[in-house]
This record gives C-alpha cells, structure tokens and sequence, in this order.
C-alpha cells in the first residue's frame, strides 16, 4: 500500500487539496496523521466517501471536535452529501449525547452550511405528529429490538418506571429515528459508530450492532464503519466494540 499517494488521491477526492508538506507548525504530526487516515484507513473496507464523511461527523459531534467537524462538513458537501444528510447524522445524536452537545454540532455544521450559501433553515422533514409519535417510535424500536424495553424498568418507583422507557421510545424512536432522509439501514449503522464513540456504552453498542444487521448492515459494514470511526475516536474504543460485539461480528469459517 503506497500510503503517501493514495492520501494525495484521497484528500483530493474529499477535501479538494493536497496533503500537508512542510509548512505549519507541525508538519510531521500531520503527515502521520493524514497518511493514517487518508492514506491508509479509507481505503480498508466496502464503505464509499458518502458513508464515510457520515461515519466522521457523527464521531466529531459525539467527540465535540468542533473545529474538526466543521472539516468534515464541509468535506461531506464535497462528496456529494446532501446538507439534510449531514443534518439527520447530527440531529440522531441528540439521544445519546444530550441536547447541549449537540446543539454545538448544530452551530459548527449551519457556520459551514452559511458560508457555502446554503439556505436555513433546511426544509422540515419530521414525519410524525404528537398524536402518533409513541406508536410510530413503538413500530420501528419493537421491529429491530423487541418490546422487553418496556418490562426492563419495572422496579423504578412511581412516575419512572413508565417515563423512562417511554422517553426513549419516544425521542430516540418516534421523534429522531421516523424523520426522513437516511435510511433505517444508515441511522443504524451511524448509531453502532456514535455509541463506540461515546464509550462506556458496550451494552447499547452490542444492542445497536443487532439492530444495525436486522436493519440490513452486513458485519464487514459494521466492522468497516467502526475501523473508519477509529482515528477519530482511538483504538481502545474501537477494540471495546469490537470486543462486546464479537459474536455477532465473527465471519464463520468452515
């Protein structure tokens, strides 16, 4: 693998410039860095630059590298990524990280979105009303992960034991997961990357990977987008991942 030319042929093809040379302050840092990831990583794996510019800016929001995910949303616009696209991939991890947090995504990716002329606010895709939100949000968690959710918090006292299920059926479900735009395919697979991200999260991540595969995933794009989602988000969270979902990864040999 010529890493020094596929990163020249890469970062062309998302950034539309040349690697680093020598200029900068730390021109040997970022020639590591940019033949890792360019060079090297997006060239692992079945997933295309549209999927990949997702995988990152859902990794750069969970991580509040704001800098950096201004980049990549520009990067994304670069490869043909609709501003809705990067927008959903922003706005579903709303859930998982807090709604601060991600109202700092919602800032750095519109300041991109401003300075290339793009028109906000972006058209409303939202499909659910307040009537049905629960029941839609219900249809598609019990389709891909059952209905146990709604047993598992039973010994929580008064209010709770129906608040928090509900809370998750309704928001991360009915509300984020109904919208319109991604696939349920690819709001899956960005799910399994923003938990790996997060860390601390190996139940969910072994829960999303299931749920990822049912939704259509294969385990190389699931592998693949954890290996991309990796130089963004370190290599012990990519090996706990890895780890907890090992079983469901694992490519059988005869």
């Amino acid at each position: 693998m010529d890493r020094i030319k596929n990163c020249a042929e890469k970062m062309e093809e998302v950034f539309g410039i040349a690697p680093v040379g020598s200029e900068g302050t730390d021109p040997e840092f970022m020639h590591i860095l940019q033949r890792s990831i360019f060079g090297e990583v997006c060239y692992v794996g079945s997933a295309d630059n549209r999927m990949r510019e997702l995988i990152t800016v859902t990794v750069l929001t969970v991580c509040q590298t704001l800098p950096q995910l201004k980049a990549h949303t520009a990067a994304c616009l670069h490869v043909g990524v609709t501003p809705s696209e990067i927008r959903e991939a922003v706005y579903q991890c709303a859930p998982f990280i807090g709604f601060p947090k991600t109202l700092n995504a919602i800032a750095a990716m519109n300041e991109v979105f401003a300075e290339k002329g793009i028109s906000l606010p972006l058209a409303a895709v939202g499909s659910t009303s307040e009537e049905d939100r629960m029941r839609r949000g219900a249809e598609l968690q019990t389709a891909l992960y059952g209905g146990e959710i709604k047993d598992r918090y039973k010994w929580l006292s008064g209010d709770f034991a129906q608040a928090v299920p509900n809370w998750l059926t309704g928001v991360c479900f009915g509300d984020f997961a109904t919208r319109g735009v991604l696939s349920e395919k690819d709001r899956e697979l960005l799910t399994v990357v923003l938990l790996a991200a997060l860390g601390g999260a190996d139940m969910q991540v072994r829960a999303h990977v299931g749920g990822a595969l049912k939704a259509g995933n294969t385990k190389e794009e699931v592998v693949c987008a954890l290996f991309h989602a990796m130089p963004y988000m370190g290599v012990p969270r990519l090996f706990n991942a890895l780890n907890c979902a090992k079983d469901l990864l694992e490519e059988k040999k005869d």
